[in-house]
């Protein structure tokens, strides 16, 4: 009688080494070995099964593996493409987006009177305040820094010169009163009287002073407000209360001061500015030259702020809050800017003080002429 396996099959016959039996399957599929199997037949079984089970495994579950991975491999892909994408096309973008922005602001062809650069190492920014009323508000409650007494013609309120050399900084303010001769007429008069005929004929009066001028850049007391406010306001430090009736200012408390846009201009363009020490008052007498003082505090708190601004997209969106009211010379490039904002970021400009003396001319106008000692900081700004 034929010998027979655990699961009924008949064993036909054994290998050559004798181990691994012959086995006929009852539904008629060919012979085949049981692979280790014993004289013990339920060892043989469970490793048959064993088998069985690992043949399972190679075809079955690595299969599942398989499709899994090929199915994760284009995600991967997708997902280093769109970081790659966003990588690339975010700074791409918000350049862009920024230079749209700078493109808008209107220039001025100044190119013929700048400095040549020669061997100097620094570089001058001319910055321009003008006294133009276009845009103010009659109902603004300090309205009156800006609408009240008559403006004739078109006149500086503000002539600053930034001087960049390497890390180095320093902000110098000109004097309104300054007495010059204007270039345009050959005759003698206020400084910020030359802008009347443009504002190269402004840049040839610095120009004489000795103070070369690189690049140009104008702005009027709308943008200013408008700029004040897009960097979310800037902070003044107070050393007393301090207050001026004909511009607006009113600050209650001495120390630092966030100021908005009205506020910052009523406090840049005080012509009597009063603090209150001890509860008393007590006026500035020092004219325009206190008046200079706070335009530098003012300016540098200002750029300090839109230097220092982190978020891009509304630091590149700053140019298209100024309106027309700012306008650039012609050779100030959107690279010019980039650079100079990162050179601002992180500088405390070092305040320059051109020594000045007051006077009174023959015909009664209170003026300001330049003290021997002024030439020794012109010299510094034109290194």
């Amino acid at each position: 009688m034929a010998e027979r396996d655990d699961s009924g099959r008949k064993i036909l016959g054994k290998s050559s080494s004798g181990n691994s039996p012959v086995v006929r399957s009852t539904n008629g599929v060919p012979a085949r070995r049981v692979l280790g199997q014993s004289t013990t037949g339920a060892v043989a079984s469970e490793q048959n099964s064993v088998a069985e089970g690992l043949g399972r495994g190679r075809t079955g579950g690595t299969f599942l593996v398989d499709s899994e991975r090929r199915k994760r491999r284009p995600r991967i892909k997708t997902l280093v493409l769109i970081v790659i994408g966003l990588l690339v096309l975010v700074p791409v973008g918000s350049f862009a987006f920024g230079w749209l922005q700078f493109s808008k602001i209107p220039t001025v062809n100044v190119s013929a009177v700048l400095s040549p650069r020669g061997s100097r190492t620094g570089t001058n920014y001319l910055i321009v305040g003008t006294d133009s009323r276009a845009g103010i508000d009659a109902n603004d409650p300090n309205s009156g820094a800006f609408l009240s007494g008559e403006v004739s013609g078109s006149r500086t309120d503000t002539i600053m010169v930034l001087h960049v050399a390497g890390p180095t900084t320093q902000l110098t303010s000109i004097p309104r009163d300054l007495w010059v001769t204007d270039p345009a007429t050959g005759e003698k008069g206020r400084i910020n009287s030359t802008f009347a005929s443009g504002p190269s004929n402004l840049i040839l009066a610095v120009e004489a002073l000795g103070i070369p001028v690189d690049q140009y850049l104008e702005i009027n007391f709308v943008s200013f407000g408008r700029l004040v406010d897009a960097v979310g306001g800037i902070t003044i430090d107070f050393p007393y209360p301090a207050v001026d009736n004909q511009s607006g200012l009113s600050i209650a408390n001495a120390g630092p001061n966030l100021l908005n846009g009205t506020e910052a201009l009523a406090y840049v363009r005080s012509r009597y500015y009063t603090e209150l020490v001890n509860g008393k008052p007590r006026v500035d007498g020092t004219a325009d030259i206190g008046r200079t003082d706070r335009q530098r505090v003012f300016l540098t708190s200002l750029l300090r702020e839109v230097a220092g601004e982190r978020n891009p997209f509304r630091l590149f969106t700053l140019p298209g809050s100024l309106g027309a009211g700012m306008k650039r010379g012609s050779t100030f490039s959107y690279f010019d800017a980039i650079g100079l904002a990162r050179v601002m970021k992180d500088a405390s400009p070092e305040t320059v003080v051109i020594p000045v003396t007051p006077r009174r001319t023959s015909g009664g106008a209170d003026v300001l002429d330049l003290q021997s000692e002024a030439r020794n900081v012109i010299n510094g700004l034109a290194a």
